[in-house]
């Protein structure tokens, strides 16, 4: 078997494969030089140095030869040919399979103006991304944050720890817009300037401008320019799906599987940030989490396996920014109405999202209560009525009984 991609969903395949009784070689291909690492520190407790590279490590070289796992780091996967049955990597050698899984992930989307190669300029993904990062932010006074969502907030607020002057630019107007309710948005940009940081809405960055070699203002539409030393490109992510495409597999949006993560091919799978889920209703989800790259990981072994172990449950995703936890379940995307559990100017609530009086997500700030019942009630599809949900003296998980 051979797994392309080392990051959180391809060792969930290799090691998922062996419990699945696999006992053939097992060969994960991985383009960083580093063995299986979390992402989720990089743009937290590592910036923060409260998190060691070898604390980020999920299994390193030695536990994964114990699982007679292969692991080929820092290796390039060129093309994929179906036929043969064959991977064919950058230095020209060819590896034969009998299962293929494509845990390929996703990288940056580039900052689409003039400037953006400027050094002091960078994405924040890969350790590598970070130990850069980590250097540069010792010495910057100014940073500028383009991007108002997780990762960028995430950063502003490693970057406010550690004194920096920080100014998060947001294209649209409200942080986090494409995910979130109005509620949680305004929140967060209180929550962001309460530590010092300035956050400017519906700011349109047209160019990075550097002197002396490197990056220096960020200039917007309106005309205001922003001093920078620093600048954190956080506009999104681009799913890695050309190897896919060009072996024919279905792309749209992301490598098509079902729930799985099988592809028309009977002898690929594919699992994590590259895919994308074909619905019941014939509509495509894709998700970018922790949980989607593990379950999407087991579901694909199986599938080599000739199992169906299909990923089903309700997707959840979490960040921290300063002292706040937020913590989501479901997708709130469509809702009609929505309800607040807790105290919002006490940072301590959750808003709940409902569609047609159905309960479709649950975010959750400082409320971990709120999402663990969540998490629970959504996969048994129960709900409560939006008047349960904003009483605090109606006890969730007693719905469950």
């Amino acid at each position: 078997m051979i797994v392309i991609g080392a990051g959180q969903s391809g060792l969930q395949v290799a090691e998922a494969l062996r419990s699945e009784s696999w006992e053939g070689p097992i060969v994960m291909i991985g383009d960083e030089a580093h063995a299986p690492y979390h992402r989720p520190p990089l743009s937290k407790a590592y910036l923060l140095g409260e998190a060691s590279e070898a604390q980020l490590t999920i299994r390193g070289p030695e536990a994964l030869a114990r699982k007679n796992i292969e692991l080929m780091s820092g290796a390039h996967v060129a093309a994929i040919d179906r036929v043969a049955k064959t991977v064919t990597l950058g230095d020209g050698r060819s590896l034969a399979y009998t299962g293929l899984a494509i845990a390929t992930g996703s990288r940056p989307r580039p900052l689409p103006v003039p400037g953006a190669d400027l050094p002091g300029v960078f994405p924040l993904r890969t350790l590598d991304d970070c130990r850069a990062i980590s250097i540069a932010l010792e010495s910057a006074h100014n940073v500028v944050v383009i991007g108002g969502g997780f990762i960028g907030l995430e950063f502003a607020a490693v970057a406010r720890k550690k004194g920096k002057n920080v100014v998060v630019l947001e294209a649209a107007d409200r942080l986090m817009a494409r995910v979130v309710a109005p509620v949680i948005s305004d929140f967060y940009r209180d929550l962001h300037t309460a530590h010092g940081a300035s956050i400017v809405l519906g700011a349109k960055v047209t160019e990075l401008h550097g002197e002396n070699g490197k990056v220096a203002l960020v200039h917007t539409a309106s005309g205001v320019a922003f001093p920078a030393d620093l600048v954190i490109a956080g506009i999104g992510i681009l799913p890695n799906t050309e190897l896919a495409a060009a072996a024919g597999l279905e792309v749209e949006g992301g490598i098509v599987v079902d729930a799985c993560s099988r592809t028309a091919d009977p002898a690929i799978v594919a699992s994590g940030d590259c895919t994308a889920v074909r619905l019941a209703d014939s509509g495509l989800r894709r998700l970018e989490s922790v949980q989607n790259a593990i379950e999407q990981g087991k579901a694909a072994a199986a599938a080599l396996m000739g199992k169906e172990k299909p990923f089903t449950a309700k997707p959840w995703f979490w960040s921290d920014q300063y002292d706040v936890k937020l913590q989501m379940v479901g997708l709130s995307a469509g809702h009609d109405q929505v309800v607040i559990r807790g105290s919002v100017a006490e940072g301590k609530f959750s808003a709940f999202y409902f569609k047609a009086g159905k309960l479709i997500g649950i975010d959750s700030a400082n409320r971990p209560q709120d999402h663990m019942a969540g998490r629970k009630l959504l996969d048994k599809d129960v709900w409560p009525t939006p008047q349960q949900a904003a009483d605090e003296h109606v006890n969730l998980a007693d719905l469950l009984k």
